[in-house]
């Protein structure tokens, strides 16, 4: 049994000992790869099956255009006829158009009220055709709208309502119709973007593909890597084999506050030189009171009144002793020596502005 113990002891003291793990990501991870992402789509479209809830013909005149030119497409002549139907809503139609989407693939669809319709709720959305930013149609989208809430009124005019309903989606609502030309396999170079532009990071990226692939890597600065592939392999096989590298990312020292919801974000890297810290509070109540005043009762003259009655009281708090952080410490021990004052995440903000105030705080702090 003892001998249990001290192997445990031991084991425990070898894990303090012991630094810390590295923190490694894969590039795929950390980087961009130049011309790979998404594109955004857009239509203007209509929602029919609404159960009253559509647009009021008369305040969304555009609703009304759309509904004769669609009837006129059809072969039905409206134009001349009087429309009163809320059964109609016009709407926005946004997409994502994934990198490499083929012809034929579906994507998400998502649907948003354009004039004073109340809800979208069951309504089904007509051909759209979606647009990218050269004004080519890339997508058509169609079908039943899903708004994901719930509305409930009574006679009285009380409502309750969970959600947007005059925002919706359709899954896979959207077929793709044309493919982007984007052609990554007759590439010769590729730049790699950091999602967090830093030096020592890009040089890590660079070092490390040039380890398995030499001479193919470079860090042009502190957001672009530039990566070529070896002599007879093609851009593709050669990013799905840099993609999967590890490295261990640097990053500033930064210190994120919340002072709405008071939470606090430091990275390993923040440091603090010699400081002594000490904290309290003053704390001013104010206690009014009324107070009825009233004559003597063989007073000739007079009459009762209220007389207000203020209290007013001082209290500080004590402040702890000084609290002593050390040249470079670590923001364990920064940590550690605020949470030794037992203070609250509001008077922290406080503490680690006056630090960095007197300039002993070695980090950037960025409050949002």
């Amino acid at each position: 049994m003892r001998l249990t113990r001290l192997l445990g002891s031991l084991c425990i003291a070898a894990s303090l000992l012991a630094g810390p793990a590295i923190a490694k990501s894969r590039i795929k991870d950390i980087v961009e790869f130049e011309g790979v992402r998404e594109n955004q789509l857009v239509g203007y479209g209509i929602v029919v099956g609404l159960n009253g809830t559509g647009d009021a013909l008369r305040n969304a005149p555009f609703t009304k255009q759309s509904l004769e030119a669609m009837l006129e497409r059809l072969g039905v002549n409206v134009r001349d006829a009087n429309l009163n139907t809320k059964n109609v809503a016009a709407v926005m139609v946004t997409a994502k158009l994934p990198p490499f989407a083929a012809p034929g693939s579906q994507i998400d669809a998502s649907v948003s009220a354009l004039g004073d319709a109340k809800s979208l709720l069951g309504g089904t959305l007509l051909v759209t055709p979606l647009l990218g930013a050269d004004g080519q149609a890339y997508a058509v989208a169609q079908g039943t709208v899903q708004t994901g809430s719930v509305s409930a009124g009574g006679a009285s005019g009380s409502v309750v309502l969970k959600g947007v309903p005059t925002a919706g989606r359709i899954a896979g609502g959207a077929s793709v119709e044309r493919e982007v030309g984007f052609q990554l396999a007759a590439m010769d170079q590729m730049r790699l973007t950091l999602r967090n532009p830093d030096f020592t990071t890009a040089r890590r990226i660079a070092d490390v593909i040039n380890a398995s692939y030499p001479g193919t890597a470079a860090a042009e600065n502190p957001t672009i890597v530039a990566i070529r592939p070896p002599a007879g392999q093609n851009m593709v096989a050669f990013l799905a084999q840099v993609e999967n590298l590890s490295v261990e990312p640097d990053s500033a020292a930064k210190v994120v506050i919340d002072e709405v919801a008071g939470v606090i974000v430091m990275g390993d890297a923040v440091r603090v030189s010699t400081v002594a810290i000490q904290q309290g509070n003053l704390t001013i109540t104010v206690r009014e009171q009324p107070a009825v005043s009233q004559p003597g009762a063989f007073a000739r003259a007079g009459q009762t009144a209220v007389v207000p009655q203020t209290d007013v009281s001082v209290e500080e708090e004590k402040g702890k002793q000084f609290l002593t952080v050390g040249s470079a410490a670590s923001l364990s021990t920064l940590i550690a020596g605020l949470n030794a004052l037992g203070v609250t995440p509001r008077d922290m903000i406080s503490i680690l502005q006056t630090i960095k105030a007197a300039g002993a705080l070695q980090a950037e702090i960025e409050v949002m």
